[in-house]
């Protein structure tokens, strides 16, 4: 069973949304499991202190090492194999091959910061990976987390009703999804493209390559350079 735990100071914030719909089903019946591990109750002093002050002096808080290093540890012991992420804002970004990665394996563990972060010697103390799911600064790490979680969740086997669900979206090929539609076929003087009620399977598939290829170079010119290039470098090795 692919496993997630994830290291909150407000474990109440799961399964949230993950509890409801698609993943919600899938953990009921068992196909994934969730935890969480409240540093809190990792703490020494009689406050459950999580954080201090930041070295060098500044403004908010800053989560302690030792503290969060003995969650983790509790979380995931020795011979735990299931990769160790940090959700902050500084992390590399997420991206879908790296879901599909976190997928396929054995599970995660999940860090998620407050405050001004958490000590970076946590980071190499404990072997973690860090990522972000934007150029966006959150309250904390939990939003990002169930992010992260669903994401991964949704390609799970026998989570998603159709098996190629999860091919044919946006990413799956490094573009972004050609448009949908159903029905009615006339709306506000709108009409589904003709070719889509055509029956033509080839020439479907072809203008939904085309649809993906031109929303892709108007609004994402990163992943359109990033897939040119990629064709460019397949093209050279056939020839």
């Amino acid at each position: 069973m692919w496993r997630a735990s994830v290291l909150t100071i407000f474990p109440e914030m799961f399964p949230g949304p993950l509890g409801v719909s698609l993943a919600g089903r899938a953990l009921g019946q068992g196909a994934w499991g969730l935890e969480t591990v409240d540093p809190r109750l990792h703490a020494t002093d009689r406050h459950r202190s999580v954080d201090d002050t930041p070295a060098g002096g500044g403004p908010g808080m800053v989560m302690r090492v030792d503290v969060l290093a003995r969650a983790v540890d509790a979380a995931a012991p020795e011979g735990d194999a299931r990769p160790r992420l940090l959700m902050t804002p500084r992390g590399a970004p997420l991206t879908q091959a790296r879901v599909r990665d976190l997928a396929a394996g054995e599970g995660v563990v999940l860090v998620c910061g407050r405050f001004e972060g958490v000590d970076d010697r946590l980071v190499a103390a404990r072997g973690l990976e860090e990522v972000s799911v934007g150029d966006v600064v959150l309250s904390g790490g939990e939003i990002g987390a169930l992010v992260l979680l669903d994401a991964c969740v949704r390609l799970l086997p026998g989570v998603m009703g159709h098996p190629e669900s999860g091919t044919e979206e946006s990413f799956s090929a490094g573009l972004l999804e050609y448009p949908q539609y159903t029905r009615p076929q006339s709306f506000e003087g709108m009409e589904i493209p003709a070719i889509l009620t055509s029956g033509d399977h080839a020439k479907v598939a072809r203008w939904r390559r085309e649809q993906a290829e031109a929303v892709t170079r108007a609004r994402r010119p990163d992943l359109w350079a990033a897939h040119a290039a990629a064709h460019d470098r397949s093209a050279t090795k056939k020839a």
